[in-house]
């Protein structure tokens, strides 16, 4: 009998789709729909504009929510694959790690495509928001406060972001709400000439007060946001402080997902390949100041694909707060405005319903790799909260051999 062979499979991200995202509470768009039911509309609409992939072909449903429980709870890759349709025989599973939950599970996915153990997996992620807030029903064991594990700050988002603006005093307010002016500016743009827009599935949604509708767009952005309407908000996660509701994510709904294959597998089955995968990584650093993470991420994952940043031609980095992504790029000497970054605006605009994100990033790097046959690598970059940070690099297959 012979050996397996013990190489690698090279992954692809096939498409991706998300639901518009909603404000979370309860004049949200998705404020009486269930969140399992956001996942079952982005695996319909997966199968949907892949008729050429049978859906018993599919290998695994990856899924993740940060807050598993009620209706994002309940190993909910398998409970919304079976809802969505697909056959019995498909098994799924759910994951967390918090803000990266998403980029996780296409991580984790892509492992097993490139093992061997699958061929097609559908990965994404879901969070509401309104349902469940952050941090609803966790009990933090005692000694992470006691025994000086971690700063009390490092509990409360906002509040590594403040103190990731006392570690780089460069990083002014004024600074912070300049690129979120931008965010906002970009992503507009970016509606108005049709960038955003295509990976959106349309939700049918019910409300008490309103009765039916149907989400079409992202709910979150507020067109025409200046740097003096910033300038006006509270801090309030610090007295005089600089991090305000206009230059982090706000509280939101969502869900999204994407297809992976291995690429030959891919090319069998007439797939698309927008993305091969580079490779990945994830690194811890101090809770208190989590939004540093991307930094050394990055690093580590562009030194095991033996890459340097001045490889990347684009850069999808998640706005959890607008001090997190400055961090970064004064990090790498990348100025604030350097058109490869976040193009089409980013969390600070569309929002951020935690584990979902990932893939968003995922998707929007693989429709602008369609564009820019110029550009060979890409990544996608997140923080990740109790101190985590973590990249994946991605591939143009469209690259045209005459640029990095």
């Amino acid at each position: 009998m012979a050996a397996p062979d013990a190489r690698a499979r090279t992954v692809v991200f096939v498409d991706g789709v998300r639901t518009p995202f909603g404000k979370a509470g309860p004049k949200g768009i998705y404020a009486e729909t269930r969140a399992d039911d956001l996942v079952v509309k982005v695996i319909r609409e997966l199968l949907r504009r892949h008729p050429e992939l049978p859906p018993e072909r599919i290998d695994e449903v990856a899924v993740a929510a940060t807050t598993q429980t009620g209706d994002q709870g309940l190993t909910i890759g398998r409970t919304a694959a079976l809802l969505a349709g697909l056959p019995k025989s498909v098994p799924g599973y759910a994951i967390d790690r918090m803000c990266a939950g998403a980029m996780t599970a296409v991580t984790t996915a892509a492992s097993g495509i490139a093992f061997g153990a699958y061929d097609v997996v559908i990965a994404g992620g879901v969070e509401h928001m309104g349902r469940h807030p952050m941090g609803e029903g966790v009990d933090p064991n005692p000694r992470f406060l006691s025994d000086k594990i971690v700063d009390p700050s490092a509990l409360v988002m906002g509040s590594t972001a403040e103190n990731l603006h006392d570690r780089f005093p460069a990083i002014t307010k004024e600074r912070a709400d300049a690129y979120a002016a931008a965010s906002q500016a970009k992503y507009a743009d970016a509606v108005k000439n049709g960038k955003i827009g295509p990976e959106l599935v349309p939700v049918a949604t019910r409300s008490t007060e309103h009765g039916w509708g149907l989400a079409t767009a992202d709910e979150p952005p507020r067109p025409g946001t200046t740097v003096e309407d910033l300038a006006k908000l509270k801090t309030p996660f610090r007295p005089h402080g600089r991090v305000t509701a206009g230059n982090a994510a706000g509280l939101n709904d969502g869900a999204t997902g994407c297809i992976l294959a291995d690429e030959d597998t891919a090319r069998e089955l007439g797939l698309p390949v927008a993305m091969r995968l580079v490779g990945y990584s994830f690194l811890g650093v101090e809770p208190e100041v989590m939004g540093v993470g991307p930094v050394p991420a990055t690093e580590k994952a562009l030194k095991r694909a033996g890459l340097t940043i001045d490889d990347i031609g684009l850069f999808e980095i998640n706005e959890a707060f607008a001090v997190q992504v400055l961090a970064f790029l004064d990090h790498f000497g990348i100025a604030d405005d350097d058109p490869r970054v976040n193009q089409w605006g980013g969390a600070i605009a569309v929002g951020h319903p935690l584990a979902s994100s990932g893939v968003r990033l995922m998707t929007q790097l693989a429709r602008q790799f369609a564009e820019r046959p110029d550009v060979r690598y890409g990544i996608t970059t997140m923080c990740i909260g109790i101190g985590m940070g973590g990249t994946v690099i991605w591939e143009n297959p469209s690259w045209n051999g005459e640029s990095k």
